[in-house]
């Protein structure tokens, strides 16, 4: 049997966006923590995503966020940016923006706090699509924008040949074969969903926890593909502190990522931009106890 398609690579992680002391982007950090994704198991990033903090940055960071990942891993790795807001006018600026700069691929979620409907749904999606002319991963999370995009719009979606793909973070695997049976490539969106969306048809991962287990998960995605299941469930198994300790606590994500890279050597602390706060020494202590004992700090 065949694998199915990974356009944009199988194991791709959504990057944080590293700041200073003052608040300011800290491009040099941007373009360490990319190449450290890449030396680590990874061969495409979501850039200027959710874990991006993409709500706080302005257009003109975002492109130079862009263009720092692209000069450090560009050819390495499938650059995917996150153009995705809840103003279609502002997705079409950071989509023409993204292409100017040489990316692979853009990564379009349901505009969030509006909640459109299904129709202007597509509106936007055709608009920003179109207006980047690059490959596009749509991304569903209802649980942060307020709004599933429906079955019928993702059919309606394959007006456009440049979407080919689909970051599913809403948990449903009967209906990610649904979309893999519409021709899209699944990716998802929860790391510790991945096995159940390989095994639904998924072709791949766009992780949060990869920022610390890159390796581990790309080995995991690549075992079950190879058909070996036990070994990807007996590193799936052995994560789980991982999974529980970056993503299942209240204060998570660009904190959570970041708190990791810190812990790691990788970015030498661990600010974010409001509403988000670093994570308390507490916090901190919580998240290395995880890591250790899924065996990803000495």
């Amino acid at each position: 049997m065949s694998l199915p398609d990974a356009p944009f690579g199988r194991m791709l992680t959504a990057m944080v966006t590293p700041f200073g002391d003052d608040g300011s982007v800290d491009l040099d950090g941007v373009s360490r923590v990319a190449d450290h994704l890449v030396r680590n198991g990874n061969d495409g990033l979501v850039v200027s995503g959710t874990t991006g903090e993409s709500p706080t940055t302005t257009v003109e960071e975002d492109g130079q966020i862009l263009a720092a990942v692209k000069d450090a891993v560009g050819g390495r790795a499938t650059i995917v940016a996150g153009v995705g807001t809840n103003s279609t006018a502002h997705s079409v600026e950071l989509a023409e923006q993204a292409s100017k700069v040489g990316v692979d691929a853009i990564l379009l979620v349901a505009p969030y706090y509006s909640k459109p409907s299904q129709a202007g749904l597509l509106a936007h999606f055709g608009r920003v699509v179109e207006a980047a002319d690059l490959p596009t991963m749509l991304y569903d999370v209802p649980g942060r924008t307020g709004t599933a995009i429906a079955l019928d719009t993702y059919e309606r979606a394959r007006r456009w040949e440049q979407v080919v793909a689909v970051k599913d973070a809403t948990g449903d695997l009967v209906r990610a074969a649904r979309l893999v049976d519409l021709g899209y490539s699944v990716y998802s969106g929860d790391d510790a969903a991945t096995l159940g969306f390989l095994a639904h048809g998924g072709c791949g991962l766009v992780s949060v926890v990869g920022h610390v287990a890159g390796r581990e998960l790309a080995a995991m995605v690549t075992s079950f593909l190879d058909g070996d299941h036990g070994a990807a469930l007996d590193t799936f198994t052995r994560l789980l502190p991982a999974f529980d300790a970056v993503m299942g606590v209240p204060n998570y994500g660009a904190t959570t990522a970041k708190a990791g890279l810190q812990l790691t050597g990788v970015l030498d602390n661990r600010n974010v931009r409001g509403p988000l706060v670093p994570l308390d020494e507490d916090e901190l202590a919580a998240l290395r106890s995880g890591l250790e004992s899924a065996g990803l700090l000495a």
